[in-house]
């Protein structure tokens, strides 16, 4: 993706391996400082996963491959290294994916390295895939709403629901992004702007409950959002709040797409309400940065994903093409 570092801009991936550690853009602090974080042991690595150091289910995938490469290097216990990164985040299923994918190549005497860069690899060339087929979706003139961050910065390269914009851009064709806030981490605001800033893309960020005004006026043509697990039968989790979005726009008439590899689709859970959530800290409803929100002794609940069902969903854009939700199934 390109970055502006200073008054340059470079192309820099959202993770990569190097030198026996992983590398991380530091999503905590974008987008007004730009610092990269080095996990140079598997609890770093873990860590970088946890408080979102790295996020975004392809992005958390290939941080659990690279975690799981760099135990092998430092010939410690695989079993135990793949438990602890499994540990880090319950719902995104990348991140098992990725790990279960190097527990395979060490069990075939494998180089682990070289099989968690394969894999990073195959996640930028899905992306660009996912990308083509989406960007035939997009007409010149069209609004395109989305929720949460699924870029470049969420999957290595790219980005699931990003790439049919950024390829659809670089085509020449006209769009405008709405871009939700997404609290209450505000992945739209702070990521999905700050990636498409750096790319040019005429965009506005947009309150998470602003989404309905626009789609009422007409101003909205398609949403594409991305996804941290899809189930065997459609139904898929997301950012919290892309149900909403899924729901108005049913009600608009307006179609929804979810942009996201194979390597998303969990086979093995049935239905959304088979899906983990993970619950994070109420202190991330009570806050924005340092500034407390609330008052003093409220509660707050803080559901970090939610649940669409597959009943909503136009069709998802994978690697492979346009699969609707009736030929999920088959996909297995």
């Amino acid at each position: 993706m390109k970055v502006r570092v200073g008054k340059r801009v470079k192309d820099i991936p959202a993770l990569w391996y190097e030198d026996q550690k992983v590398m991380f853009i530091d999503q905590r602090y974008l987008p007004h400082k730009f610092k990269i974080y080095e996990a140079r042991t598997v609890r770093a690595v873990a860590f970088a996963i946890k408080e979102m150091v790295v996020r975004g289910a392809p992005a958390i995938g290939a941080a659990a491959a690279y975690g799981m490469a760099l135990a092998w290097q430092l010939d410690q216990d695989l079993d135990k290294t793949a438990a602890e990164l499994r540990a880090t985040r319950p719902t995104a299923h990348d991140l098992f994916y990725g790990v279960n994918l190097m527990l395979k190549a060490a069990a075939d005497k494998k180089n682990v390295k070289h099989a968690a860069k394969d894999f990073a690899e195959s996640i930028v060339e899905q992306c660009h895939k996912i990308g083509e087929h989406g960007a035939r979706l997009i007409q010149s003139g069209n609004g395109i709403l989305t929720h949460c961050n699924a870029g470049a910065l969420a999957t290595v390269d790219y980005g699931t629901a990003l790439a049919p914009i950024r390829i659809a851009h670089h085509a020449g064709k006209k769009l405008f992004v709405f871009a939700d806030e997404t609290r209450p981490r505000l992945q739209g605001a702070k990521l999905t702007a700050w990636e498409l800033m750096n790319e040019g893309i005429p965009h506005a960020v947009i309150a998470d409950n602003a989404a309905g005004y626009f789609m009422a006026k007409g101003e909205v043509d398609l949403v594409i959002v991305g996804a941290d697990r899809i189930t065997a039968s459609g139904d898929f989790a997301n950012k919290i709040g892309t149900y909403e979005k899924a729901v108005l726009a049913k009600e608009n008439s307006i179609p929804f797409y979810v942009a996201a590899p194979i390597s998303t689709f969990d086979f093995n859970t049935r239905e959304g309400r088979d899906i983990p959530i993970e619950e994070r800290s109420e202190n991330e409803v009570h806050f924005v940065g340092k500034t407390r929100i609330t008052p003093k002794g409220a509660l707050a609940w803080n559901p970090a994903f939610d649940v669409t069902p597959a009943r909503y969903v136009t069709a998802f854009i994978t690697e492979k093409g346009l699969i609707t939700p009736s030929r999920v199934r088959d996909v297995a």
